[in-house]
């Protein structure tokens, strides 16, 4: 048996590691396209499914697969094209609320389970100076939201409820109960 990570995210693979398994990376290479009629977190627990059922594994492996989207007034923010598009997202959630909601599917033969975590953020508000500086270092191009919570994002956030591990990628601790019940000889293997 073996655990797969079926993402290519650096930070899901420390995040990963915190188990204390070893495990393989095997990035899922789908197409990752939003429905915009679809609810965002229903777009990722599909982009989820689909990649962990996207990466080649034997019988007994167990895929751990995710997706993470930025959620505000009901804009779907994934990773920014461009820099000026990063601006553009960072000047969006200036001084506000917003959602980062993440799809996850653990999967092992034929069973699976797929679940989407909610974090509730709120930034305080940031001058042009300040987007411009974050978007320069380069931070922002790969990551949701055009920020990186574990990065200089943080100092962006007066506020968070809920799974700080989520905004990074990876809800540890429910990826963790999934794999008590999908493979827990896995689970008891790492203690």
């Amino acid at each position: 048996m073996q655990l797969i990570l079926a993402s290519g995210s650096p930070r899901r693979r420390e995040l990963l590691s915190l188990f204390h398994y070893h495990f393989i990376v095997r990035a899922a290479d789908i197409a990752e396209t939003m429905d915009p009629d679809a609810p965002p977190a229903a777009q990722v627990a599909r982009l989820s499914r689909e990649k962990a059922l996207a990466v080649p594994r034997e019988a007994e492996d167990v895929v751990v697969a995710a997706d993470t989207i930025v959620v505000c007034d009901h804009r779907i923010l994934g990773k920014p094209r461009s820099r000026e598009e990063a601006a553009e997202m960072l000047t969006l959630l200036s001084g506000r609320d917003h959602q980062v909601i993440t799809g996850c599917t653990v999967l092992r033969g034929e069973r699976s389970e797929t679940f989407t975590q909610v974090t509730d953020l709120h930034f305080r508000p940031l001058s042009p100076g300040e987007i411009r500086r974050y978007v320069d270092s380069g931070e922002p191009m790969d990551k949701a939201g055009a920020y990186g919570i574990q990065g200089g994002a943080a100092l962006f956030c007066e506020k968070m409820v809920g799974d700080y591990y989520n905004v990074m990628g990876l809800p540890v601790c429910r990826v963790g109960q999934t794999l008590k019940r999908l493979a827990p000889e896995m689970m008891e293997d790492s203690q």
